[in-house]
């Protein structure tokens, strides 16, 4: 099914437009449903999202803490645990664990990260971006590698 394929189902699913200013016999003559007067009755009236009639708006109101470090790393994490799945003496990469739905392809900005949660019991060779001491530690008890990319 595609976007372009959709239809209202039949016998329903339609709403036929309101037409407004057409006579007051209508019911939506005259003001055509914007009311009597005022800001929002006026073409092109109303007001911009988040204005409060000149309070102080809520965002404006809200104090502001921290700051973005816009030189952060954004590393892709996997647990130890979750390397279990592979076959022994297996060769895990980014690659791979992007293609077995393990890391979501959005998520590996800057690398993938290797944490040590969890237990291994299989031997192999990781290949990430950086590891935990733990996670380093814990795959090469195992008998596996460890290799920074």
């Amino acid at each position: 099914m595609k976007l372009n394929n959709l239809r209202p189902q039949a016998g329903g699913g339609t709403k036929k437009a309101k037409r407004v200013g057409r006579g007051t016999s209508s019911g939506h003559g005259k003001t055509s449903g914007r009311g009597h007067d005022g800001q929002k009755s006026r073409s092109g009236g109303g007001v911009r999202p988040g204005f409060e009639g000149g309070q102080m708006p809520l965002f404006r109101r809200m104090p502001k803490r921290g700051f973005t470090n816009i030189f952060a790393k954004q590393y892709a994490i996997i647990n130890v645990e979750d390397l279990n799945r592979f076959e022994e003496n297996a060769t895990i990469t980014p690659e791979l664990l992007i293609s077995e739905g393990i890391v979501k392809r959005g998520k590996v900005v800057d690398g993938v990260k290797i944490l040590g949660n969890g237990d291994i019991n299989k031997k192999l060779t990781v290949r990430a971006h950086k590891f935990s001491k733990t996670a380093a530690e814990k795959i090469e008890a195992a008998g596996g590698k460890v290799e920074v990319i």
